[in-house]
């Protein structure tokens, strides 16, 4: 064989080879092309899309997750501290009862007749073991002593005396939440239409209390030298 024979043999043999070699790489990049497009519109296809018959429809993790999110009802924005919480339509009722239950009186007071007082000193009186203070004055000590050096005399024990002989074991009425008070109560007193406590104090036998609407009588007794602040009545 010739030697240009030969080598004319060996190229045709190469191109052959290239030229198949090129063609099997453009039918590889053509079926590549065309799966990757199939898994682009199998992506992006809409979800009441029906699959081919005889095909299983797939999908992924990523895609359910986001499609579940995606149809899942929103939670309602949390309110701002700042503004104020309206109340639901079940709850007013409820609210408004609490509120008149605040705004009323935790148990109101009422006249109560109490029968027998025992007077222990000018502004308290006894009702077996329970106690009940006169308001608007200070009860005057049955030890207290009244008068200048040598012109003293007993004006506590002579002020419980004097409110004695004004009940003379009458019935008192009383302003009570309830007739079973425990220990000592302090409130307002009458005899019939008189206000013990106004009366011990426009007769100067118990000073008026701190803030007691009584000051004005109080006062005006000790400038009219009545009770504690006269002479021993039983040298008249």
């Amino acid at each position: 064989m010739r030697p240009a024979a030969f080598i004319t043999g060996i190229t045709g043999m190469v191109v052959v080879a290239g030229l198949l070699m090129a063609g099997e790489a453009r039918l590889g990049g053509g079926t590549a092309g065309e799966e990757t497009a199939s898994a682009e519109e199998t992506a992006t296809a809409p979800a009441d899309a029906a699959p081919d018959a005889g095909k299983p429809a797939t999908m992924s993790d990523d895609r359910a997750e986001m499609i579940a999110r995606s149809v899942e009802p929103a939670a309602p924005p949390a309110p701002d501290p700042g503004d104020g919480v309206t109340s639901k339509p079940a709850d007013l009722p409820q609210q408004a009862e609490t509120a008149a239950r605040q705004t009323a009186s935790p148990s109101a007071k009422k006249a109560t007749e109490l029968a027998r007082p025992v007077v222990d000193n000018a502004g308290m009186l006894s009702f077996g073991e329970r106690r009940l203070q006169i308001a608007g004055i200070v009860p005057t000590s049955v030890d207290r002593i009244c008068g200048p050096a040598g012109r003293q005399w007993p004006c506590g024990m002579l002020a419980k005396t004097a409110l004695r002989l004004l009940l003379r074991n009458r019935s008192v009425s009383c302003d009570l939440e309830t007739v079973e008070w425990k220990e000592t109560v302090t409130t307002e007193c009458r005899l019939g239409t008189e206000d013990l406590g106004a009366w011990l104090a426009e007769n100067g036998w118990a000073e008026a209390a701190v803030g007691s609407p009584l000051t004005a009588a109080a006062e005006k007794a000790r400038q009219a030298g009545k009770g504690l602040y006269g002479d021993d009545p039983r040298r008249h």
